[in-house]
């Protein structure tokens, strides 16, 4: 017989002092982030000159390698877990959990089914229980699935609300989501084949709410044209200003219509762990479906989205398959198949390192670093209305605060205003000492800061903002020299 020598393999010391440099990096990136610059800048050229090759035939030594990946890769990639990184949703990950994806990446965990890995598939249901709890789902009834991120959750949970309410003809079907729910539903949707005329956007008050009013007006005008109200998503900590739906009135308005109820808490749901934070999901636990990203502000390294539903049934009912290749391996109704729950059937092991931070640091930590974001920014309203050159735009709202340049002593247009924070921004952001964008509210354009990171002080933030204040009075003398 021919001998293999193709075996993709490296020797027992050289995988040993392979792991035990790349162990070295990680390391020493979480222990100095602090000092590095949080964002990165490349252009398509600049990466294509760094990386654009044909595939090599032959391999190369394993160090080199390694090497150069550290030094020109992970120094290209902005640190969304920079203490400086105020943007989008950082994510700023905690170590343990990171050593947990190694293990489960190391042994190759496959936690699509029961019979493959019982282990990995008894922490996802273990683990899905914890979140069932601190959630007030019900815990014999409720069940989940970790996926991805918020938005294969957010599609998860259309596609159950479709199954259970609709059966197989959703032609007169409709659904209602507010202007100010993430984008990722819209795409779910849209997905899913659902046309134009079957989406509703509604309408936010003043305060970013969905409007309980237009939804009813909405819902009742669709009845009365022949059509069927089947789905309502709501949030639960909006992207743009961390806002929470009025969840209590949304919960009795879809019991009352019989429509499925699912809650996007993928920003904000982890609150419900602070006081202030559970004070405001006041509701949550009426939804049909919610999602949450552990990503975000559970502390998990990418990719970890969650679902979870009020009957695990309706999941499986959803996505149950029996193909003839799988027929040996279906366990009984308590050995859960998540393959069955979901559309994913080669899965990660994406539970473990939500159990094993967990288990390292005790929910009272992950407690304690939520409140404290939630304090620090409303710390930063504080500062900032105690200021002549900077406005609140939209209060400190779960770790999120909108503001922009709009110095009392001068009168700008509001063209001039937009310009001097997209200015300020972009500055920022090209001087890579902190990741600060804008975003636009009520047809401004305001400067975001979402403050979810636990290692973020005080510092790091009046820093960011003697930043601003530089490049603002740069634009200022532009400005004022076109007078």
């Amino acid at each position: 017989m021919k001998k293999n020598n193709a075996r993709l393999e490296l020797s027992k010391e050289e995988m040993k002092s392979y792991g035990y440099q790349i162990v070295d990096a990680i390391v020493e990136h979480h222990a100095t982030q602090d000092q590095k610059l949080p964002v990165a800048l490349g252009s398509r050229e600049e990466m294509d000159s760094l990386f654009l090759e044909e595939a090599p035939e032959q391999g190369s030594d394993p160090s080199q390698v390694l090497h150069f990946v550290l030094d020109k890769v992970m120094t290209n990639s902005t640190n969304m877990a920079h203490p400086r990184s105020f943007s989008f949703v950082p994510g700023p990950s905690n170590y343990v959990s990171v050593m947990a994806d190694t293990l489960a990446t190391g042994y190759n965990i496959f936690s699509g089914g029961w019979a493959a890995s019982p282990s990995a598939a008894e922490l996802e249901i273990v683990t899905i229980q914890w979140l069932l709890k601190i959630f007030g789902f019900p815990k014999k009834k409720g069940g989940g699935i970790f996926t991805s991120g918020g938005s294969m959750a957010n599609l998860t949970a259309v596609v159950t609300a479709r199954r259970i309410k609709c059966g197989d003809d959703f032609s007169k079907a409709v659904i209602y989501l507010s202007d100010q729910a993430h984008s990722s539903n819209i795409k779910a949707i849209r997905v899913l084949g659902f046309k134009k005329e079957q989406i509703r956007i509604i309408p936010t008050d003043n305060e970013l709410k969905f409007s309980v009013n237009k939804l009813k007006n909405c819902i009742a005008k669709d009845r009365l044209e022949g059509l069927y109200p089947f789905c309502l998503m709501a949030t639960a900590g909006t992207t743009n200003t961390g806002t929470v739906d009025p969840l209590v009135e949304l919960g009795k308005i879809s019991k009352k219509e019989d429509i499925w109820f699912h809650i996007d808490g993928a920003y904000g749901g982890a609150a419900i762990l602070s006081q202030k934070g559970k004070h405001a999901m006041k509701g949550i636990e009426k939804a049909d479906s919610l999602t949450v990203d552990p990503h975000k502000w559970f502390f998990q390294p990418y990719e970890m989205g969650c679902l979870l539903v009020r009957n695990h049934k309706n999941l499986s009912h959803t996505f149950t398959e029996k193909p003839e290749y799988l027929r040996d391996i279906e366990g009984n109704t308590s050995e859960i198949n998540f393959y069955d729950h979901g559309i994913q059937l080669t899965r990660r092991f994406r539970a473990l390192k939500f159990y094993m931070s967990l288990k390292t640091f005790g929910l009272k930590e992950f407690r304690d670093a939520i409140t404290y974001n939630i304090d620090l920014a409303e710390e930063v309203e504080s500062m900032l209305r105690g200021s002549k050159s900077w406005e609140v735009v939209f209060p400190a709202t779960l770790a999120v605060i909108n503001f922009r340049y709009n110095p009392i002593n001068k009168k700008y247009s509001e063209k001039e205003l937009d310009k001097i924070n997209q200015y300020i921004s972009e500055k920022v952001v090209e001087s890579r000492k902190a990741l600060l964008v804008t975003t636009i509210l009520n047809g401004q354009i305001v400067l975001r800061m979402c403050l979810i990171n636990p290692r973020t002080t005080m510092k790091d933030i009046t820093d960011t903002f003697d930043l601003c204040k530089k490049y603002a009075l740069e634009i200022e003398e532009e400005l004022a020299s076109k007078v």
